[in-house]
Order: structure tokens, then C-alpha cells, then sequence
């Protein structure tokens, strides 16, 4: 059977993605959860087999260059006389260990969280604190995580004598050849449990919704990830919590846009102001400024309002206004005569094909 198929990945799946449909498919054929099914059991030493292989880079890729069969000269936990001669060589000590081939035995960690964080634009901006709640799995109670009964303890498996993983023993040319794997009976954790606890069922952990306060940085933007290790799930048995991932995403504002540490706004003011120029109120994040309309402005003038962007590690970014004009629609006919006073002032000629702009105005009031 091929590993990849085994874990239903396909051949360029990222470690992340190999161990997440390992976790899946343990889960699902898992001896607790299918205790009168044998062939889910061989199934789970199977997809154990194929990640034990697939998570080790060195191992995957020997696998990927030779297959399966391949693995029985790069699997050496224990090759008798060959073992020693080659430990000697590189220091002393077993061979699997040399390879990457030992299993560690004991309770697995906790699963790793994902949630989503929705911030106002202000909030980004400026930073806040906020609370949130995720789905998890705490330490039981009732069994202070051992997963026994209260007065009874987990007993030693006798399948792996504790270690916590078994050993095939096949021969092969170069001798004998011990491939190890997860003991089947204890899940790997070394330890079986013969009074389950009724409220966690053995697994030493239960069901639960946690409230985390979470400090926001002012400049977060929308795609960033926050870590918090050691707040994820609890592992069975006593295992140490996953992490907590918190996705960020920030509601756009009504107005402004974001560029890096700057902000960006585009304001219209009519034709008159940019012409003659004034002084008006403009509304920032931060409150009000005078903002200066020079006379003459054209549109597309950037006005940049110098430290009311985005806060980064030393100051602010600026808040730059581009200007639109607003040029004016349905003139009334008095309205429409007093441009053409003014661009007969100006020396415009209004007859021309391309200064028949206002006629075009007056026409349509």
C-alpha cells in the first residue's frame, strides 16, 4: 500500500498537511473508538507506519526514491551485530537513533487552534484588547488527566512492556532486520487503562469553551497571524497544550484606505473653493484639521497631513487627501450665464469646438 494513499495526501503535500491528515485518520481509527474491528486496527498501524515514514525528511525521501520495499534498509531500530559495527563507527549508541528510527512513547501533545479575529479599522489602527472565546479540550477533573477512575491508576501495557511501540523482526540479506511501530494496544502512550473515567472516558481531557483577553498592536493589519503557544488544546493524558492561532481580519472604513503606514482618502470640494481657496474642517482618526484648499487647486492635488497614519515603531505614518473637483451639474440658466460672464472675462472662447462645455450646461437645464 502506498503511504501517500495510505494518508490520503497527495505526493507534494507540506509536512503540516501530512500531519493533519495523520491526526484525522488516527483519530477515526483509533482502538477506543473501533474496539471490535480489527481491520481498523490494522488500518491505524498502517497510517502510523506511513507517517512515522512521511514526517522524517531523510526517511521520506528514501521512500520516495525506492518505496516501500526500500524502507527495510533505511528502518534499522535494531540490526543486531550490523547495529553494533555501525554505531561503533558513528560514536556508540543505537542505530535507529542515529537514523531518526526510535519512537518516543508517552501522552500526545494537543491539537493546534485556529479562530478568527474581526477588527473595526480604529481598532487596527490604534490597538485594543479584546476577549475571545474558542472550543477546546481542558484537563478532566474528575481524573486529573491520568484518564483511570478516581482511586486507580493506568497500568503498564503488557503488549510493549511500556515503551510504547512494538517490533516486527523479518529477515532480509543483510540479516535481521526489526522495524518498530506505535503499539497497537496502548496507542504508543505505554500505559492501558482498565477503569476508564466515566467523565472523559478515559482520555484525560474533556470538552470546554475558553475566554482568552487578547492585546491588539496598533498597526495590524488584515492577514496577520497571532501566536499564543500553550493555548491550544490539552493533549490526552496529560499531554502538553497546542497553540493558538489567531487569524486577523479588519473591517474596511467608510472613507479611508490603508497603504502600508499610511492612510489614503480622496476629499471632492466644489469648483468654487478650488478656485478661490478656503479653509475647512476635515475629519481625521484623531479628530478634526484645518485643511488648507489653496486657491486655484486643481483635482488630483495630494495634500499630506504629516503624522495621522498608521503607528509603527518610531512615529506615524501621514494621512494623505487627494483632491477631486467637483465640477457642477444642471446649472440654471442664471448660473449657466454667469460662467459664460466669466469666461467671456477670461478670454475663453465658448464657441469653439472645444470649449462648448458650458453650452452643453445650459442646454440640459
Amino acid at each position: 500500500m502506498d503511504y501517500y494513499d495510505l494518508l490520503e495526501v497527495d505526493r507534494t503535500a507540506s509536512p503540516e498537511e501530512i500531519k493533519k491528515a495523520y491526526r484525522r485518520l488516527a483519530r477515526d481509527l483509533h482502538p477506543d473508538k473501533n474496539p471490535d474491528n480489527p481491520e481498523a486496527e490494522a488500518k491505524f498501524k498502517q497510517v502510523a507506519a506511513a507517517y512515522e515514514t512521511l514526517s522524517d525528511p531523510q526517511r521520506k525521501a528514501h521512500y520516495d526514491r525506492f518505496g516501500e520495499a526500500g524502507q527495510a534498509g533505511f528502518d534499522m531500530g535494531d540490526l543486531g551485530g550490523l547495529s553494533d559495527l555501525l554505531g561503533s563507527m558513528f560514536g556508540g549508541g543505537n542505530i535507529g537513533d542515529i537514523f531518526g528510527a526510535r519512537h518516543s512513547s508517552g501522552p500526545p501533545p494537543g491539537e493546534n487552534l485556529e479562530v478568527q479575529l474581526t477588527l473595526d479599522f480604529e481598532e487596527a489602527i490604534f490597538g485594543t484588547q479584546r476577549e475571545i472565546e474558542v472550543q477546546t479540550m481542558v484537563s478532566c477533573d474528575e481524573c486529573k488527566t491520568t484518564g483511570a477512575t478516581k482511586g486507580t491508576m493506568p497500568e503498564v501495557c503488557t503488549n510493549c512492556r511500556g515503551t510504547g511501540q512494538t517490533r516486527q523482526v523479518r529477515q532480509s540479506f543483510m540479516g535481521q532486520m526489526v522495524t518498530t511501530m506505535p503499539c497497537g494496544d496502548c496507542s504508543g502512550l505505554g500505559e492501558r487503562i482498565e477503569n476508564p473515567c466515566q467523565g472523559c472516558r478515559g482520555r484525560g481531557r474533556v470538552g470546554d469553551t475558553l475566554s482568552f483577553t487578547v492585546k491588539i498592536q496598533p498597526g495590524i493589519a488584515s492577514g496577520q497571524i497571532l501566536h499564543l503557544a500553550g493555548k491550544g488544546a490539552v493533549g490526552e493524558r496529560g499531554g502538553t497544550p497546542g497553540n493558538l492561532y489567531i487569524h486577523i481580519v479588519v473591517r474596511p472604513h467608510e472613507r479611508l484606505r490603508r497603504d502600508g503606514d499610511d492612510l489614503l482618502d480622496e476629499l471632492s470640494v466644489p469648483m468654487t473653493i478650488a478656485a478661490l481657496g478656503k479653509q475647512i474642517q476635515y475629519e481625521t482618526l484623531d479628530g478634526e484639521e484645518r485643511l488648507d484648499i489653496k486657491p486655484g487647486t486643481q483635482s488630483g492635488h495630494v495634500i499630506r497631513i504629516r503624522n495621522k497614519g498608521v503607528p509603527k515603531r518610531r512615529g506615524r505614518g501621514d494621512l494623505l487627501v487627494t483632491i477631486k473637483v467637483d465640477v457642477p451639474r444642471n446649472l440654471t440658466r442664471e448660473q449657466a450665464h454667469l460662467l459664460e460672464r466669466l469666461a467671456e472675462m477670461r478670454g475663453e472662447d465658448l464657441d469653439s469646438p472645444d470649449a462648448s462645455i458650458f453650452r452643453r450646461l445650459r442646454s440640459r437645464s
